[in-house]
């Protein structure tokens, strides 16, 4: 079992798939298929009943997954992820206590920010990339705005990115997205319909095909 996070899995599919509120059976299946349609970096919530069981699960059996955790709020939070063996943390806020931990582990992190101070401020700390939540409030106009003078930040837009929207994020700078139920598409899952899950996940994937190559 690989402890390090692959940058180079998550540049071939520069999505973070959000697993919230799911059982472990259902996210073994989920993981599965994910990988199948050669998507490589999911992050489970701590919020999710049985999270850190989650994490263990994926980490055991998925060894070409990047696995994270996410909602992470505190410093408590992140010790119990990182035990559990999260290989990078999402947070929805900025903590400077966690960011620090995470950057002096050389552990990679996403922290939540929504204005350009906040932004600046979380890549300051040593961000690997920032999240903007909620990404669609804001709108690709607002990412490609900020990059204008801070065009070093590496952004991740999450909330509201889906198969319709995703390309445009990605023309506009952004460096990844993160997906939670518009991936993760609840119908398809609550049926056992895992064909039309992989089918559902190749189509997102070749949305963003042609920026890969970039």
């Amino acid at each position: 079992m690989n402890s390090s996070f692959s940058w180079d899995l998550y540049n071939m599919a520069p999505i973070v798939g959000i697993v919230r509120g799911l059982s472990l059976s259902k996210v073994k299946k989920i993981a599965k298929v994910y990988a199948e349609a050669d998507f490589f970096t999911i992050e489970v919530t701590m919020n999710t009943p049985n999270a850190l069981k989650i994490i263990e699960m994926l980490r055991n059996d998925f060894s070409n997954l990047n696995v994270g955790a996410g909602t992470v709020c505190t410093v408590t939070d992140l010790q119990n992820a990182l035990n559990a063996g999260a290989q990078f943390i999402v947070t929805p806020i900025i903590d400077e206590e966690v960011i620090n931990i995470c950057v002096s582990k050389e552990i990679p992190i996403f922290p939540g920010a929504y204005t350009p101070s906040e932004i600046y401020k979380a890549w300051s700390l040593g961000a690997s990339a920032v999240k903007i939540f909620p990404a669609t409030q804001l709108g690709t106009r607002y990412i490609k705005d900020v990059l204008s003078p801070l065009d070093t930040i590496k952004l991740l837009p999450t909330g509201g990115v889906n198969e319709n929207n995703i390309a445009s994020f990605f023309e506009v700078g952004a460096v990844g997205v993160g997906m939670g139920s518009s991936l993760l598409n609840k119908d398809l899952i609550d049926s056992d319909d895992f064909e039309g899950l992989l089918n559902h996940f190749k189509k997102i994937k070749n949305k963003i095909v042609p920026f890969l190559s970039k």
